[in-house]
């Protein structure tokens, strides 16, 4: 019998979520649809910068005065993200709030601030702000103005957990992703033996061109681009990810990929990939040996140039680049 094909859409985390799911019962799909958007808009009202009901706006609120109980799982998050900035020497920073406030990327497309608003702001970041009490699950701020917002690897954690839903319904073969860039797939499409995704070189317009094409079986891609909120000053043009190190956007890096077994931990490594550059590919090797990396920048000679780290297995790379850097941008 030929497997019933199902597409089901969800908007939350300020995203659009598409999911796809083969299947014996077009119902049975629909419902196992439903409870995972479920799950994903449940998480999202806990997880939220912006929501006033959040736990995560509680901390940012209450944090700096008392010890703030949350729950186990957000503990646990909580914990990895503190686990992970120390791992990427803090390019990976949860507290990055206060910069992306002053650089206007917080409900805005971003403005020029003064080196005084940067320094101001950055009194303020940094992972060792939070204190972490395990045996009460107690979270502190150490100074008024910390900020958490999880938006870098919400979708990521999102996305596991509706992972593990699908699991639990013995769905064999699904597709989810959130926005494009924190994806997850289940098994194979019943036609292929991997889903086959494209990464469209950045600044390229809707229908753009591909720079690779990326094969996924029971595990994630993260993609990290300055793509979707920026601005330009005195002809250069600024993107929204900050590097919480040195308060100012990244440089001329323009997209970092990440295939590995965890779409938060995918999205935790680009996001550090697309602040440290090409120098972090030896880095994210040792940190997810199975896992594999792509960068892409613009080279001193102007050209759009692909990197991509050696795969654990010589001879399956995940990463088919089909970019050639022999022109100038």
């Amino acid at each position: 019998m030929k497997p019933v094909r199902v597409v089901a859409a969800h908007r939350a985390m300020g995203t659009r979520f598409e999911l796809v799911l083969y299947g014996e019962s077009e119902r049975y799909l629909q419902g196992v649809a439903e409870e995972v958007f479920e799950e994903i808009s449940r998480l999202d009202a806990k997880l939220s910068y912006y929501a006033d009901t959040s736990d995560i706006n509680d901390l940012n609120t209450h944090a700096a005065e008392r010890i703030v109980q949350v729950d186990p799982p957000l503990y646990r998050l909580l914990e990895q993200a503190k686990a992970w900035s120390e791992k990427t020497g803090g390019a990976f920073d949860i507290t990055v709030a206060p910069l992306l406030q002053c650089w206007g990327f917080v409900g805005g497309m971003g403005a020029m601030p003064t080196p005084e608003e940067v320094e101001a702001a950055r009194e303020c970041v940094g992972i060792d702000h939070v204190r972490l009490y395990p045996d009460r699950y107690g979270v502190e701020f150490d100074t008024e103005g910390v900020r958490i917002d999880l938006g870098s690897i919400g979708k990521g954690y999102a996305v596991d957990c509706a992972a593990e839903l699908l699991r639990d319904y013995e769905v064999a073969s699904a597709l989810l992703h959130g926005g494009t860039s924190s994806i997850y797939a289940i098994g194979s499409p019943p036609d292929a033996e991997t889903w086959k995704i494209a990464i469209q070189r950045p600044f390229a317009g809707e229908e753009g061109e591909h720079i690779a094409y990326v094969a996924l079986k029971d595990n994630s891609l993260s993609v990290s681009a300055p793509r979707n909120k920026g601005f330009e000053h005195n002809g250069k043009r600024y993107g929204h990810v900050i590097d919480a190190r040195t308060g100012y956007p990244v440089p001329d890096h323009l997209l970092a990929a990440i295939v590995c077994d965890s779409a938060l931990e995918g999205d935790v490594c680009s996001t550090a990939l697309l602040t440290r550059g090409a120098e972090w590919l030896q880095t994210f090797t040792t940190l997810i040996p199975e896992g594999q990396a792509l960068f892409a920048q613009y080279s001193s000679e102007g050209l759009f140039c692909v990197e991509v780290s050696p795969p654990q297995n010589k001879q399956n790379s995940f990463f088919d680049v089909i970019w050639e850097p022999n022109s100038r941008e």
